[in-house]
Order: structure tokens, then C-alpha cells, then sequence
């Protein structure tokens, strides 16, 4: 009997497959790169032909690395980032970009070209924004394709698909149109709680009345674990499988990483609102899951069985979080593009500067993390990036600072956001950790200290595949539900104690960083 499953996490620049067994260990994992077009500053497009090969690499990659037989892959899903792929009635590409170009045919997740789309989904103040915490991102795939008929006409007109990342890819490797409660419900104003989960008058008062006949897209959404149909010859092929392994809806990128680190609570959801996924990569994105709805301003959500079956789930987030470190180092100038061995240099150094100078390293300079807006607890994109204590000093040790004091502002963002969470009932006091930021030391110190929480770093080595590992395992059988394959996989974690003697200088840093939020808000008053 199969008794193996393939995870495909897309993300925001590479594809990673991996094959796991039925007790979630990961076998063999391989990634690929994507391409990303930038034509303007808040643009940001993929090749949704170029995700799929890459896909494919990466999964005959994961095969073989694996050591199994092909015939041995009992299931398949797929997340991704939560970006628009738009094709046209032949399903082929159709353009999405200002230089006209068809391979651009996604809009990556993070481009904001729909800002003044979203302020208008906002005014209208409809039902789904209770959802949404009463204000629309132009991170939703709404205003993008808003954005999409007002100035790209043809596109518009000629469009006969329009897929979430995983939903295309589900389509891709099954040929099935079944899109996932978790991508309609959390980025397309579905709402997966009530029997008619469309709402029919805001998508005609926002210009969208025919957005789903035109983009093919269901009357219903298929749960998570729910199989959608086997691969294909052509997938098969093109990925080193059979077309004996069964397609799992799939999922945004996120969600599966809180599949993989707070699943195995689905044997006892009493304590769960206790319990908050930190899926810290590119971007952030904080994950709470509770057996009743709660809401609270500036987050997404609560969202109705987008992971866990009957569970909801409240989502904050902070739209840069590595990449603002990323973008730190370029633009101090001195030191060159941003890379792991940099990183690591940055951060030994760091830990040599508070040998000497303890906490207190750059007590003055305070950083305001939002230099691409403030996705929660304040839902304002329009927000900006503070600095406050720069000199003239271009030293390596002065961008160290500045990468120490940056990396304190990402950490209170996250305090501030579950701050919001537990002002409306959540009683959060343990993270569970997975992506990128596990591997830098500073930011796991922090979110320990600067926060105040236990951290748990998961025993996954990829926390986000085991999580779509789940889903695939249960539509492909291994077990009857979805909370059944997460009891059974889970991994575990390592837990990190917050250093109580950092407490006094950190709630004296989150003052600072609450009063620079209000400070900025003055500024922009101001006539």
C-alpha cells in the first residue's frame, strides 16, 4: 500500500517539494527558484508557467532525493503565497502587467498597486469587512481584480480563469476547478460559515457582478483534506509520479505552516486559543485558532474551517519582516546584497556588541517596522517606516545597530499584534515558530523576550510542508480526516523561556514604539 505524500510550498521566490512519510518525517525536500517581474515600486508579478516547472523540478528532486518509487506517492497538495493567476478562456497566460507582457500573468501577494481599490471595498462597509477587521487589504485578491478591470481592460474581457497560487496549482496537476475553503474564504470574501457563502450585492457594488461566472469559479468551496481528483497523465509526467496519487485541495502558505505547528491540538481544543502560529519568513503572519469566532481590529478573519474543521481562525500579520532586514543591509550601502553568510556576520556581530554594552546596544535608535504599510493591528497600508537616533556613522558596527534595533521593532510588532488578540478573548501566551526567522538568533531571542511568551521552535524541519503533508495524507486516504493526519504527524517542538530580567527594557522599547505609532499619525494630520 502507498504510504508516502508530497508537500509543495510556493513561495514568495522558490518552490519547495517534499516527500513525507504517514508519520509526517520529511524523506527528501528540494527547491527551485521562481521568477518576479518589478515593473513599478508596488508591482509585482510572477510567470505562472514558470511556478510550474519549477513545481515539477522541485517534486522529481524531492523524489528521488527521497529514495521512494514514484508508485509509493499515495497523495499530493499544494500551498502558496495568496497571489492572483489570471489565464483566458484557452488557458493560456493573459497579462497582468503595465509593459503588456502575457507571461505576467500573477500578481505576487505583496504588490500593492490596488490601494486605492481596497479604500474603496472599505467604504462600502459590507458585511465581509466584519471578517476582515473592517478594513480591506490590497493584499485581497478583490481590489487586485478591481485594479485588473479598470486598467487592463483586454485582460479583463478576455479572462476565462481566475485561480488563487494553490488553487492554480491544484488545477494544473488535477485539471480539476475545485478551489479550497481556505484560499475563497480568507482573500476572496467567501464566507465559508453561511450556506450562501458569496455575497452576491458587494461583489455588484464594487464592479464585480460578474467576477465569477468570468473567472470560473465555484459556488462552493472544497474543505481542507478534501480530494479533488488524481493527477493527471500530462502532471504525472511532468512531476516523476503516477496518476494513482490523489490531489489534496490546497492551501496559502501560512495556514499550512499553522496546520504543521498547531494540528496536533486537534485531538483537545480547550486549550488551543492559548496557542499562536508565528510563520516568519519574507513577511509574518500570527495564527490563532479558537472554537468560537473572535474578531478584533486590523486583522483577517475570524475565518470559518480554513485549517483546522470546525475551528476559526484570527490572522494578524506584518507584510515585511525578513525582507525589511533584507532591505536594511542594501540600503546602508556598505556591506553589499544581503545572504545567509551575511546575515550570520551581522548577527555575531551584534552578539558582540551587547558582550559589551548588554540591552541597552543603540538604546536610542528606535525603529517603526511599517515600510509597507501596517498590515495588523492598525490595517492601515498607507502607513510608513520610522527611524528615530540615526548619525552620521556609516561604520559595519552602525549597521549592525541599526539591524539589532530593526529586529527589536519587527518583535514588538508582534506583541503589539497579539496585544489585539487577547484585548478580544484570546488567552495567548505560547508561540509556536517555523520559517526563515528560526534560523536567525536574534529575532527567536526576541520574540521570546521582548513579548514575554514561552517559543516554541518546531522539531519539523519544514513546518510548512508538514503542514500541507496533512492535508495530502488525508486526501489520500491514510487516514479519514484531517485531524486524525495531524494528531498522527505532528512533530513537536523546542520550547525557549523569556529572559525575565529583559522585561523592564523592552516594555520601556514598546512605549517608545507605541508613542512613535501615535507621533506618526500627528505627523500625518498635520496641514
Amino acid at each position: 500500500m502507498p504510504k508516502f505524500v508530497c508537500a509543495v510550498d510556493v513561495g514568495t521566490g522558490s518552490a519547495r517539494a517534499g516527500i513525507l512519510d504517514a508519520m509526517g518525517n520529511l524523506l527528501g525536500r528540494v527547491e527551485h527558484p521562481i521568477l518576479m517581474n518589478r515593473p513599478l515600486a508596488d508591482h509585482a508579478e510572477h510567470d505562472s508557467e514558470d511556478i510550474w516547472k519549477s513545481v515539477c523540478i522541485a517534486v522529481q528532486g524531492a523524489v528521488a532525493a527521497a529514495r521512494v518509487s514514484p508508485s509509493d506517492v499515495a497523495g499530493i497538495s499544494f500551498d502558496a503565497t495568496c497571489s492572483l493567476v489570471v489565464r483566458d478562456r484557452e488557458d493560456t497566460p493573459l497579462t497582468v502587467s503595465t509593459t503588456g507582457e502575457p507571461r505576467w500573468d500573477t500578481i505576487v501577494w505583496l504588490d500593492h498597486r490596488a490601494l486605492t481599490e481596497a479604500d474603496e471595498c472599505t467604504a462600502t462597509g459590507h458585511e465581509v469587512l466584519s471578517f476582515l477587521g473592517g478594513v480591506m487589504s490590497p493584499e485581497m485578491q478583490t481590489p487586485k481584480l478591481m485594479w485588473l478591470k479598470r486598467h487592463l481592460p483586454e485582460t479583463w474581457n478576455k479572462a476565462g480563469y481566475f485561480f488563487d497560487l494553490a488553487d492554480y496549482l491544484t488545477w494544473k496537476a488535477s485539471g480539476s476547478l475545485a478551489r479550497s475553503q481556505c484560499t475563497l474564504t480568507c482573500k476572496w470574501t467567501y464566507l465559508a460559515h453561511e450556506s450562501g457563502g458569496w455575497q452576491s450585492d458587494y461583489l455588484k457594488t464594487i464592479g464585480l457582478e460578474d467576477m465569477i461566472e468570468r473567472g470560473n469559479l465555484p459556488q462552493h468551496a472544497s474543505p481542507m483534506g478534501a480530494f479533488v481528483g488524481a493527477l493527471t497523465p500530462e502532471a504525472a509526467k511532468a512531476m516523476g509520479l503516477t496518476t494513482d496519487c490523489r490531489v489534496g485541495a490546497g492551501l496559502i502558505d501560512a495556514y499550512a505552516g499553522a496546520l504543521g505547528v498547531l494540528g496536533g491540538f486537534a485531538g483537545d481544543l480547550s486549550e488551543i486559543d492559548r496557542h499562536l502560529a508565528l510563520i516568519a519568513g519574507t513577511s509574518s503572519c500570527l495564527m490563532a485558532l479558537s472554537q468560537e469566532p473572535v474578531s478584533f481590529s486590523g486583522g483577517w478573519g475570524p475565518y470559518y474551517g480554513v485549517a483546522l474543521p470546525d475551528c476559526w481562525l484570527s490572522e494578524g500579520g506584518q507584510s515585511v519582516t525578513g525582507a525589511l532586514l533584507d532591505h536594511v543591509i542594501r540600503w546602508h550601502g556598505a556591506v553589499g546584497e544581503p545572504n545567509t553568510a551575511l546575515h550570520k556576520r551581522i548577527t555575531d556581530r551584534v552578539m558582540e556588541l551587547r558582550e559589551k554594552e548588554g540591552l541597552d546596544l543603540a538604546g536610542r535608535l528606535h525603529v517603526l517596522p511599517d515600510f509597507h504599510g501596517n498590515r495588523s493591528p492598525l490595517a492601515d497600508p498607507h502607513a510608513v517606516g520610522v527611524i528615530s537616533g540615526l548619525t552620521l556613522d556609516a561604520s559595519f558596527d552602525s549597521l549592525c545597530r541599526l539591524y539589532w534595533r530593526t529586529s527589536v521593532g519587527i518583535a514588538l510588532g508582534v506583541r503589539h499584534i497579539l496585544d489585539a488578540l487577547n484585548d478580544k478573548g484570546y488567552a495567548i501566551d505560547t508561540m509556536h515558530v517555523t520559517g526563515g526567522h528560526t534560523k536567525n538568533p536574534l529575532l527567536m531571542e526576541l520574540y521570546a523576550d521582548a513579548t514575554g511568551c514561552t517559543v516554541i521552535t518546531s522539531a519539523a524541519e519544514d513546518a510548512v510542508l508538514l503542514g500541507t503533508a496533512m492535508v495530502a495524507a488525508t486526501a489520500a486516504g491514510l487516514y479519514p480526516d484531517l485531524p486524525s493526519a495531524c494528531i498522527a504527524m505532528k512533530q513537536g517542538g523546542y520550547p525557549r523561556q523569556p529572559n525575565a530580567d529583559a522585561r523592564k527594557r523592552f516594555d520601556r522599547d514598546y512605549r517608545i514604539f507605541l508613542e512613535m505609532h501615535a507621533q506618526r499619525k500627528v505627523l500625518d494630520t498635520l496641514q
